[in-house]
């Protein structure tokens, strides 16, 4: 491991069924679910997780096609069913879609068009930590600690 390989956010339930996460560097979000099955517009927790996967490829892909062109639309959709089962509650049939398009009169931008599948496919076999994480399987430790 790298000397500054830890991430940690912290969360804190601000009221009933809302929370705020934040990052070591003092960046916040806030989330939670609908109170009483309200029509709450904020992210739920699964919400914030498939963000996360598109959030982190979109990142990978981004990179390595905007060294050649600037994309006039890039636009990552992430979807999976959510299902209760034996094994409980989690997300199945995980899909990231792209939808990018560039410029055909910007230099470099046959470049990133042909680049694209590669880096999409870079990100997912190796780059994207998230869905890395994901698709091999790390065990999650829960603990409870005193106030």
């Amino acid at each position: 491991m790298s000397e500054n390989s830890e991430r940690s956010v912290v969360v804190e339930r601000t009221s009933s069924g809302q929370y705020v996460a934040t990052n070591a560097r003092g960046g916040s979000i806030a989330f939670g679910t609908a109170p009483d099955g309200g029509q709450d517009t904020g992210f739920t927790p699964v919400e914030l997780f498939l963000a996360a996967i598109g959030g982190c490829t979109a990142v990978d892909v981004d990179a390595a096609t905007g060294r050649h062109a600037e994309p006039t639309r890039f636009s990552v959709t992430v979807r999976g069913d959510k299902v209760v089962d034996d094994l409980g509650n989690r997300m199945t049939n995980l899909e990231v879609a792209f939808t990018v398009a560039f410029p055909d009169d910007e230099e470099g931008a046959e470049r990133a068009r042909a680049i694209l599948p590669r880096a999409v496919k870079a990100s997912h076999d190796r780059l994207c930590t998230v869905s890395r994480t994901v698709e091999i399987g790390t065990p999650v430790t829960t603990t409870v600690t005193d106030a």
